[in-house]
């Protein structure tokens, strides 16, 4: 049954969340057939991601997607069947009073942001009498078959598993970001926040036994990399050599080209969320580096994640996992940690893979949300 959706976002954390809505749209219209509008107060965040994109727009489509501004001085549309809040922004009061005027009135999600917290399996599908009269219902993204599950469009894994037994398209994909890493060594991608012990890590990279290429997208971590090479304005296209790391920097590449970035690597350091789950279905061992929370709380997630993803994984490799994951997101020194690490890397790949298989088996989340949808009306 087709159906008209409005997905809400405000740019928090410049591409995080536009990333997650903009994939969520583009599934929901490629597979489900819906009418979606995405409504997003910052499009240059979305013309990084989306190449091609207007920043100016008011209104563009994009890959079947009817991408709005969501301008400040709101004026009341239509509403949609089915109108979501992402991660936690706030419907323009115009909006909510154009929700409370139709008939019949339409669902109202709110999609929180992904937590591996058990409580989140006691609040995923609660509704909520908000003052207008309308139901609010929560929605989690989650790892447990009790919650939403995660972003994964369909054939991904299957997509995955035939690119990694073709070593012709790695090569041509790797050529076309100008990327030729000599015959033996490690592939690591880096995408992260700003980090005071990198250049530990890098040293690690650098002084070890096998070559390493490091490929770094354009971001928010370009700074410390710039100051452990010594050098200035480190753009897209640089390449820097040190001892057995070499580092390059690649341009900000669009979704579906970073999936096949993590694919070519054998260990990747992701941030945030869109990159994170990304990570995951990648198959591979790698390091999240979770968004800091002023009070704290990302610690809590952190720990909630590991407690889920260590199980089957060897006691000593489990904690040697969870030291580095600590200590990448705490700043500190990476060197004993990584080094600690490195004997462990043929468990942590096989694990990697057992536990996206695991997470394949539930419903993705575009899935569960139509599900929800259709279970509601």
């Amino acid at each position: 049954m087709k159906a008209s959706w409005d997905i809400f976002c405000t740019v928090v954390d410049n591409f995080g969340d536009v990333g997650v809505t903009f994939r969520l749209a583009r599934q929901l219209v490629a597979e489900h057939g819906m009418d979606v509008r995405l409504w997003i107060d910052d499009l240059s965040a979305f013309a990084r991601l989306c190449p091609g994109a207007d920043a100016e727009a008011r209104q563009q489509w994009r890959e079947g997607v009817n991408v709005c501004f969501w301008p400040a001085d709101w004026q009341p549309v239509e509403p949609a069947d089915v109108v979501i809040e992402a991660f936690g922004c706030h419907l323009p009061p115009a909006q909510i009073e154009a929700m409370k005027a139709r008939d019949p009135k339409p669902l109202w999600l709110n999609l929180d942001y992904l937590s591996a917290e058990e409580w989140v399996t006691g609040c995923h599908g609660l509704p909520s009498l908000q003052s207008s009269g309308i139901q609010k219902f929560f929605f989690f993204p989650g790892f447990r078959p009790t919650t939403g599950g995660l972003l994964r469009e369909a054939g991904l894994i299957e997509r995955r598993h035939a690119f990694e037994q073709d070593p012709a398209a790695q090569q041509a994909f790797l050529a076309q970001l100008g990327v030729y890493p000599q015959p033996g060594a490690q592939l690591i991608s880096l995408f992260a926040y700003e980090h005071a012990g990198l250049g530990s890590w890098l040293d690690s990279l650098a002084q070890a036994g096998q070559a390493t290429h490091l490929l770094v997208p354009e971001g928010r971590i370009i700074g410390d990399v710039q100051r452990w090479l010594g050098v200035q304005g480190l753009n897209a296209g640089a390449l820097h050599v040190r001892d057995n790391l070499t580092i390059q920097v690649l341009p900000f590449v669009r979704q579906e080209q970073y999936d096949l970035l993590l694919w070519c690597c054998a260990f990747n350091v992701v941030r945030g969320e869109d990159s994170f789950v990304r990570a995951q279905w990648a198959g591979r061992p790698f390091i999240w580096h979770i968004y800091e929370q002023d009070d704290d709380a990302h610690w809590a997630k952190l720990d909630a994640f590991l407690e889920l993803y260590l199980a089957g994984l060897s006691e000593v490799a489990g904690q040697a996992l969870t030291q580095v994951w600590r200590a990448w997101n705490a700043g500190q020194d990476m060197a004993e940690s990584w080094n600690t690490l490195q004997h462990h890397r043929q468990e942590l790949a096989g694990h990697a893979e057992r536990w996206c298989l695991e997470q394949a088996l539930q419903d993705d989340l575009t899935t569960a949300l139509v599900t929800f949808y259709r279970n509601w009306i």
